[in-house]
């Protein structure tokens, strides 16, 4: 690996503090992978996120409801899954 250093703001410092804590990993290595991301030309996860959710529409149509308390609103949700509308 070859060294390099970049000067960042407070907050760019605090952000990225912040996730490498979720993930468990440096700081360095945080900033490591979200430029190999960035240089390896993929979509934005914004972008990602939404392909994967068209993707997922329907996956679980033909699986039975849960099984709901009885009152007005479940009933209608049922008619509603029922009818499919």
């Amino acid at each position: 690996m070859q060294r390099t250093n970049i000067y960042l703001d407070a907050g760019q410092c605090e952000a990225l503090d912040r996730l490498a804590a979720e993930e468990g990993i440096s700081r360095a290595e945080l900033i490591r992978r979200l430029l190999d991301r960035a240089l390896a030309g993929g979509s934005d996860d914004r972008e990602r996120d939404l392909a994967a959710i068209e993707a997922s529409f329907g996956a679980l149509r033909d699986l039975e409801p849960l099984p709901r308390e009885t009152d007005e609103r479940s009933l209608h949700l049922d008619r509603m899954w029922q009818t499919g509308t």
